[in-house]
């Protein structure tokens, strides 16, 4: 299992994602263009020394990450899907993607993933950040195919 950000806009976000990569043992895909420098003092700082220890692949595009996972199920989280993330039948392989802050994924992005998931949160509310969302996604991922680290 991988997380994937696509074009994420925010340094510190992107640190706790590596960071919950690392702790949890799953590599992170980072889809440009990011929204910030990439030696940004704040992806280390949020990350801490955890950055040493997650597989961080970085893809010039959406084209160029999806040739390169393959066959591998393409997993969105988003608001738009009615279908939760807790019903969800999770696989070893799949990729998590997560959309950019501000505005999630275009439409063609969508179209070309395996599945749509939401998170389930209160109706009055209008989406939870992406680190959050993307350790509660991945936890119960990694908890349905028993690959739960210790």
């Amino acid at each position: 299992m991988r997380i994937a950000l696509y074009e994420p806009e925010i340094a510190g976000n992107v640190g706790a994602v590596l960071r919950l990569g690392a702790c949890l043992g799953v590599g992170v895909d980072l889809i440009e263009p990011l929204g910030f420098a990439w030696d940004d003092a704040r992806v280390r700082r949020t990350a801490m020394d955890y950055i040493d220890h997650v597989e961080i692949v970085r893809h010039a595009s959406f084209a160029a990450f999806r040739q390169t996972i393959g066959s591998q199920r393409l997993v969105l989280f988003t608001t738009k899907s009615s279908g939760s993330s807790y019903d969800f039948a999770y696989q070893t392989d799949d990729v998590l993607l997560f959309g950019k802050e501000s505005a999630g994924v275009p439409v063609e992005v969508a179209a070309l993933c395996d599945a749509k998931v939401r998170i389930p949160i209160r109706a009055d509310v209008r989406s939870m950040n992406l680190a959050s969302a993307a350790a509660l996604a991945l936890g119960e991922g990694l908890r349905q195919v028993a690959l739960l680290p210790g």
